[in-house]
């Protein structure tokens, strides 16, 4: 079995927290029982998020050697310059290595996306930008530390692909089962 999750702001990637007090998690969602996440979201991006029970697709799913493309919207703070940009798509040096080149271009327009919850911070005298982000790894936070390595920090960050598998009209909260 394979799920489609729109995983919300801040809810982790398990199905418990022992920390206190507790964080929301996946339990709260009805997913299927004996389901686990494939890879990673952190707790502060939304968006894409795959489940299933089938440990060898996990495998696949997540495993750097098969290189599942990972596409997120990101909005930055600032206005991208060329070189900023090309940059990222070169690759850049972070506190565990260089990253591979990533495939990125500003979105023309601001995605159509649900509000969030609480609502990204507005400052009128700073200007922010969204852009689309391909890459074929997935270490901690790596987007966010790419984009800030560049001088543009993270606003807010949503994972719309994975593969071939797209977050498409899921709302927040909101899961289907997809074919493996």
């Amino acid at each position: 079995m394979l799920i489609a999750f729109n995983k919300p702001f801040n809810v982790l990637c398990q199905f418990t927290d022992r920390s206190d007090p507790p964080r929301r998690t996946l339990a709260e969602f009805g997913l299927p029982p004996r389901v686990y996440a494939a890879g990673r979201l952190d707790y502060d991006s939304e968006g894409l998020l795959l489940l299933t029970d089938d440990g060898a697709l996990a495998h696949r799913l997540t495993d750097p050697r098969h290189r599942q493309a990972k596409t997120y919207w990101v909005q930055v703070e600032g206005t991208p310059e060329p070189a900023q940009l090309d940059a990222l798509r070169r690759g850049v040096v972070l506190n565990d290595g260089p990253t591979r080149p990533a495939e990125v271009r500003r979105l023309d327009a601001d995605p159509a996306l649900w509000p969030r919850d609480p609502p990204v911070r507005f400052r009128k005298t700073v200007p922010d930008t969204w852009l689309e982000v391909r890459i074929g790894e997935g270490r901690n936070r790596q987007v966010r530390r790419m984009t800030a390595a560049v001088g543009l920090p993270t606003l807010r960050l949503v994972r719309v692909a994975m593969g071939e598998v797209a977050l498409a009209d899921l709302a927040p909260g909101q899961w289907r089962e997809i074919r493996p």
